[in-house]
Parts: structure tokens; C-alpha cells; sequence
């Protein structure tokens, strides 16, 4: 930052009128006597509760322009135009400050010595790459002779040690972020794996070896460093300093992942592969594959796809078996009419077809089983879903609220409503439903599990099991019936608005792998999801090593 120019403060303006002048010798006979400042005159008038709402209006408004880089505007509410925008400017620029938030505490402005009133603030400065500087300061206002505030310009105001004699530098560590691999040592940090991208930086930091960096106050003269005002950036753990950070996703599923949704049609989709029996992630992929990561992070009706927790619930219960007759008529008005997708209809259809079809109307003709809340708790206690995950990567872990009426009660049984998920979660709901047991997904390894579940009772993992199979084989996932391997599967169409195409989903098991994929106004599950899953399921080996 260019030094600022050595000044002394502006001596006090002298008084406007014979008023003002015989009030000031006032004040000085006052003193003289021994008395305190006389508080009728200057920015605070007797009996007035604070101080001139111009003063703090000036202080606002200089805050403001600062905050929004408008620094010749800020710099023309100051008692030195030209020295404010020079170091307003070589202050934010030298530091790498980007966008700050100046907050003025007006409530606690005091008037000092020197005739100035004085409104802390407060200064959060984001530094670009590095964390967010937060410190304290105060703005000098003081009264004009024309009855006007100005900020009364000095360095101590933009930070309390900046000063004739003292300025800030920004000092950054270079730091090479180490390598990322995959679960067998292959790197991923190629461009081979474009939907990783947006997350390689945020894996590698996870050891400490991201960004580092200080602001030091030195010696204007010398440049010997007075003291470090801020530092950003962990210390890399001794540990695994220098070392890839290896993760829990497989080369071979990721290449895949990311050719398989081309089948998408260029429309936005995303999947998720992740082995059965730990829970650790083989592949997330996105499309388009930079911004935001739908696979973990996105909020979506699962549509369909739900009727795995739904089903769960009732055999739970008892509610239901797969061979009690559930009809499925083409409509059902539970406070609106729901209907099955193209307005199917299976008289006399027991719940096994009521499940391989994906019957809407028979699902929520079975909502009276179930009490209100129970459909929520279920999904948590025994798939982990609206508890808190950590898997190494920031997602968002599913929500099932109690419904608020019985339409969205019947909306909730088939994955409508207010239920949210994404791929992440409704992979790991397949694979709790074939296995029995909830593991928190991961993607690096260590990572702290807060989750707390019951395992399935191992019939109702082997009728679900049972269920998702026949979908394949008789239902609507037959697409992946000439596939290798038992694969069962379930599809979901889940409606968005009256202005969007409906999203299509599909979950699917082989061995030890359990996938999820939707794409966004894919229409239908089987027809959008379904080549996805079935261009992965047809690059991979039946089961990971």
C-alpha cells in the first residue's frame, strides 16, 4: 500500500456568527471555572436523547459508499477528499478486500474532546482466498460551518494502528494443496473427472493444506514487521503434510458416472454411487459438472423413489403385505386428485404390482395405516434421513416434516409434498433397504457420525429386496433387465410445477453397489434415469474391489 501523507489534523473552524462566538467563550468561562463541557453545544443538545441524526446519517452513508468500492463518493463526505480515496483505495486493493460489510453502532456514538463525534463500527473485510478480517474502529464527524457533517479524515479511521508512521501488508503462504486420489492411489486431479472439480480444492483443504496467509502491521520506515494483526489458514497436520489425500471414490465408477450422463440429453442431472455395506461414495457426478453439486447439496421430491421408505413403514408395521390386494384405480381426490402416471389403472392389483408399477392411488389409499408423524420417523430411525451427516463434503441430508393435512399426508406417501432428498440420500436409502443397516456415507475416510439408527428386521429387507427385483424383471425398470447381475430397482417420477416437465428418477442395486440418478424434467423415471443407470451399471464390474 503506498505510504499516506505525514498531515496534521484540521485546526477547529472558527464561529459562523456572533451567536456561535459569544456561546464559545461561554464554554471557555465555563471551563475556567472548573466546570465539564457544557452540553448544549455540539453534536449532542441538551435533553436530546442522541446525537444530530445528520451526523449519524453522514456516518451511515460514508460507511456505506465504502462497503459498495463507491470511494470517490465515500472520499467526498471526508474533510480531505484527494488523501481519502488514495488510501481507501491502496488500503482495499493492496489487501485483497473484496466487498466489505462496515456495520456503524450510532447508539453508542460519544462526543470527544477535540469537538468530534465519534460512531464506532464495525469492519468484517473479506480477504479474496483467505477468511474474513474483522476488527473495530470509529468515524470522526465533525459539524462544517455551513451546519453540515463531514468525516472529520484520519488514518486511525479506517483501522485504529494505521497511522503516519505504521501501514498494513498482506503476506500469503505459497502452498502447493496436495493430491487428491481415489480409494486405490489413482489421482483424480485430471480432466478426466470434470464433476470433481468444484470439489478437489475443498478436499485438499481438508488436511490444512489449503490457503495461508497474515496481515502485519510494519514500520513505515523500516518495513520490520510491529506486529500480525491477522492470520488465516490452518497449520498442516504434521501427519498428512505432503501426503495425497486419498479418498473413498473409485476412478473406474467416476469415468463412468460422468460418460453415463451424457444419456441426460444435456438436461441438468446427477448421480450417485456408493457401496452397500460401508457407505463410502465410488462416484457423484453432475451435470453441468461446475457450480453447484445437485448429487449432495440438492433439494428435490424423490417422487416414486420414496415408496422404498413408504413400503418400509407399512411392513414394519404390518400394515401391509406384498400379496394383500391394494387397488389401483386411475384417480384418487384426497383434498386434490392424484392419478397414476399416464393415468394408469390395475384393478384387483395386489401390493407387489401396486410396488413394480408404482401405483400413486394405491399408496396413498394406505395412508390411514400410518400416523402422521410415523412416515418421518421411520425414514430417520432406520435410514438416517433429516439426521446430521458429515461425509467430508457439505450436503443436505433430507427433511420429512409431519405432514400439516391429510392431502399432503397423501402427497408424503409418495414422495410429493414437503419430503426433500437428493441422489446422496436416496442411494443410501436403496442401500439401507437391501442391507438392513444405515452407514453414514463418506467420502474421505474419518469423518465424525452423529447418526444414530436401528437396523431393518430382516424381513422386511428380504420383501423390499423381493419387491425391487420384480420392478425390474415385471415392472417399470425393466430397462436394466438384460443387465448382468440381480439388479432391483425402483423408478420415480416426481412433479415439480404446472410450468416444468416432471423429474425423473431411478435407484437401482447390484452386488454391493447401490446407484441413484435424477434428471431434472426428464417426464419419467424409466425413460430419462434409466439409460443413465443403465450406461453406468454397463461400464463397471459387478462389484467394486
Amino acid at each position: 500500500m503506498p505510504d499516506a501523507p505525514h498531515f496534521t489534523p484540521p485546526s477547529r473552524r472558527r464561529p459562523r456568527n456572533g451567536v456561535r462566538a459569544v456561546a464559545a467563550v461561554g464554554v471557555v468561562l465555563a471551563l475556567a471555572a472548573g466546570g465539564s463541557y457544557a452540553a448544549g453545544f455540539g453534536p449532542f443538545a441538551r435533553g436530546d436523547d442522541g446525537p444530530d441524526p445528520a451526523a449519524t446519517k453522514q456516518a451511515r452513508a460514508f460507511l456505506a459508499d465504502w462497503a459498495a468500492g463507491r470511494l470517490p463518493s465515500a472520499a467526498g463526505r471526508t474533510t480531505r477528499p484527494d488523501t481519502a480515496r488514495e488510501v481507501l483505495q491502496s488500503f482495499t486493493a493492496g489487501l485483497d478486500i473484496a466487498e466489505p460489510e462496515l456495520t456503524a453502532a450510532v447508539s453508542e456514538a460519544k462526543e470527544a474532546k477535540d469537538g468530534t463525534l465519534g460512531v464506532p463500527f464495525t469492519a468484517k473485510m473479506p480477504i479474496k482466498g483467505l477468511g474474513t478480517w474483522s476488527y473495530e474502529s470509529r468515524l470522526p464527524l465533525r459539524e462544517q460551518d455551513d451546519g453540515t457533517w463531514k468525516v472529520d479524515w484520519r488514518l486511525s479511521l479506517v483501522h485504529p494502528r494505521l497511522s503516519d508512521t505504521a501501514k498494513f501488508r498482506l503476506e500469503r503462504e505459497e502452498t502447493t494443496p496436495p493430491q487428491v486420489t481415489d480409494r486405490h492411489g489413482t489421482s483424480l486431479s485430471g480432466g478426466g473427472y470434470p464433476s470433481l472439480t468444484p470439489l478437489l480444492g475443498r478436499l485438499a483443504g481438508s488436511t490444512g493444506g489449503g490457503p495461508r496467509g497474515t496481515v502485519e502491521l510494519i514500520d513505515r520506515a523500516t518495513g520490520d514487521t510491529v506486529r500480525t494483526e491477522a492470520s488465516f489458514g490452518e497449520e498442516p497436520d504434521p501427519a498428512t503434510d505432503g501426503k495425497p489425500v486419498r479418498t473413498t471414490l473409485d476412478a473406474t465408477w467416476q469415468s463412468a458416472a460422468e460418460k453415463a450422463l451424457a444419456e441426460a440429453d444435456g438436461k441438468n442431472a446427477a448421480l450417485v454411487a456408493l457401496r452397500i455395506d460401508d457407505g463410502e461414495v465410488l462416484a457423484l457426478a453432475n451435470s453441468p459438472s461446475t457450480g453447484f453439486n445437485r448429487a449432495a447439496s440438492g433439494t428435490y421430491a424423490p417422487g416414486s423413489t420414496w415408496k422404498i421408505v413408504t413400503s418400509g413403514a407399512l411392513l414394519l408395521k404390518g400394515a401391509v403385505k406384498p400379496d394383500d390386494v391394494v387397488d389401483c384405480p386411475k384417480y384418487l381426490t384426497v383434498g386434490k386428485e392424484f392419478h397414476n402416471v399416464e393415468t394408469s389403472e390395475y384393478p384387483g392389483a395386489t401390493f407387489r404390482k401396486d410396488f413394480t408399477e408404482s401405483c400413486n392411488t394405491a399408496f396413498i389409499s394406505l395412508r390411514g395405516r400410518l400416523d402422521d408423524g410415523e412416515l418421518g420417523e421411520v425414514a430417520r430411525t432406520y435410514f438416517g434421513v433429516g439426521q446430521e451427516w458429515h461425509i467430508g463434503i457439505p450436503t443436505y441430508d433430507g427433511s420429512v416434516p409431519v405432514p400439516k393435512d391429510e392431502t399432503e399426508k397423501a402427497a408424503s406417501m409418495i414422495g410429493q409434498g414437503r419430503v426433500q432428498a437428493n441422489p446422496l440420500i436416496m442411494a443410501s436409502v436403496t442401500a439401507t433397504a437391501v442391507s438392513g443397516e444405515f452407514h453414514q456415507p463418506s467420502v474421505t475416510a474419518g469423518n465424525e457420525d452423529k447418526t444414530r439408527t436401528e437396523p431393518l428386521p430382516d424381513e422386511v429387507v428380504t420383501q423390499l429386496r423381493e419387491l425391487m427385483r420384480a420392478t425390474v424383471t415385471d415392472g417399470t425398470a425393466r430397462v436394466l433387465a438384460d443387465l448382468p447381475g440381480e439388479i432391483g430397482a425402483k423408478t420415480g417420477t416426481a412433479e415439480v410445477s404446472e410450468d416444468q416437465d416432471n423429474n425423473g428418477w431411478l435407484v437401482a442395486h447390484r452386488g454391493n453397489v447401490a446407484v441413484a440418478v435424477v434428471v431434472e424434467e426428464g417426464v419419467t423415471g424409466g425413460g430419462s434415469a434409466g439409460p443413465v443407470v443403465h450406461s453406468l451399471l454397463s461400464a463397471v464390474p459387478e462389484d467394486p474391489s
